[in-house]
């Protein structure tokens, strides 16, 4: 059935009907989600309709399928062209180009470095002005991208509304910390990815809807310096700025002006959180309420004993920490002393529960 469809999405996509391509490979998909060429494919179709970021997406799951696969490679390159992270396409054209002996690898590489030589030469030669000197093709290139994503950006608009998660962002000089509230979600549900210029977060939670968040950046991130960490109320992603600049927003922005540079003082420094609504959001407040709602979460089993353990650690004096690893790792788990006095001056036996032999291996 699925190969069905698939079929009569290639021939919507040879009729140049790709809105329609998409979404029969979608359906294809969803009878077959382990077929990395049906996800390949639709990364084309997303391509021709502009739809960059779901490209790369796509394209990253068909590798994630079958790594061997040239053509997924050749099309998260492309698309990360089409999207100006000319670095990120670059590497992962070089890869595909490994993997298959096609003139398009080196025919799309060639004009990554040409590209990256251009934008390089721009970056040098506007240093002292406030404004990018685009040239005549990259104000070309950026003008089409703006015209081909503004429909993708609509969807993402219309999604958001209709998702269950919501998240907010502030930064730092060197980096911008985006939170995504989405509580009790395990983390082998998660997937992140960074590019160049480019986040794409996937929460995949059985019977639930397929959450996907994948904006292109106000400004371009180090992909290697990324890190994130799922928390039992939420996801905290730290994105490393490959400049320290301001972003007024998260998402990326046609505004020509460059932003100001950020200075680190030697006064403390005090996050901002910018807001695109009216009325102000107390972002302090709202961070505290996270944290309270992360003391006051119930937990059960191990983890509740654990986070007991975790609270008495963490609030005691260096005394009673010796104390508690001392005690701890010589008793094999089986005692766990606070008082320093007690255990510093003689090695703790271990006491296992009773009707329970204690044995050494």
């Amino acid at each position: 059935m699925a190969s069905e469809i698939a079929a009569k999405a290639q021939n919507a996509f040879v009729d140049d009907d790709f809105e329609s391509a998409a979404d029969l490979y979608t359906q294809a998909i969803e009878l077959n989600p382990n077929d990395a060429d049906l996800f390949a494919d639709r990364a084309q179709a997303n391509i021709k309709l502009g739809y960059f970021t779901e490209a790369v997406a796509d394209a990253n799951k068909a590798i994630e399928l079958d790594p061997s696969m040239a053509k997924a490679y050749l099309r998260k390159g492309t698309a990360f062209l089409k999207l100006e992270e000319y670095y990120s396409a670059k590497a992962t054209l070089e890869k595909g180009s490994s993997l298959a002996n096609d003139e398009r690898f080196s025919k799309l590489i060639k004009e990554c470095e040409e590209l990256i030589a251009e934008e390089n030469c721009d970056l040098g030669s506007s240093e002292s002005n406030t404004v990018i000197q685009l040239s005549d093709r990259n104000s070309e290139n950026l003008k089409v991208a703006v015209e081909q994503q503004n429909g993708t950006h609509q969807r993402k608009e219309i999604s958001a509304v209709n998702s269950k998660y919501r998240h907010a962002f502030f930064q730092k000089p060197e980096e911008v910390v985006v939170t995504i509230f989405a509580k009790g979600v395990p983390a082998n549900n998660v997937t992140i990815d960074f590019g160049e210029q480019i986040l794409s977060v996937t929460i995949d939670v059985p019977s639930e809807d397929v959450y996907h968040f994948q904006p292109r950046l106000f400004g371009k991130i180090v992909p290697d310096k990324c890190r994130y960490e799922v928390l039992s109320t939420k996801i905290e992603i730290r994105l490393a700025k490959a400049e320290p600049i301001n972003w007024t927003t998260l998402e990326y922005t046609t505004a020509a002006v460059v932003p100001p540079k950020i200075t680190s003082t030697t006064e403390s420094y005090r996050p901002t959180y910018p807001s695109s609504k009216p009325k102000r959001v107390d972002w302090d407040k709202l961070e505290a309420q996270v944290k309270k709602e992360e003391k006051e979460e119930k937990l059960d089993g191990d983890a509740a004993l654990n986070k007991f353990f975790g609270d008495i650690y963490k609030n005691a004096d260096e005394d009673m920490r010796r104390a508690m690893n001392k005690s701890f790792i010589e008793s094999n788990g089986t005692v766990l002393s606070t008082d320093w006095k007690d255990v510093g001056s003689k090695e703790v036996v271990g006491s296992p529960p009773d009707g329970m032999e204690l044995k050494k291996w």
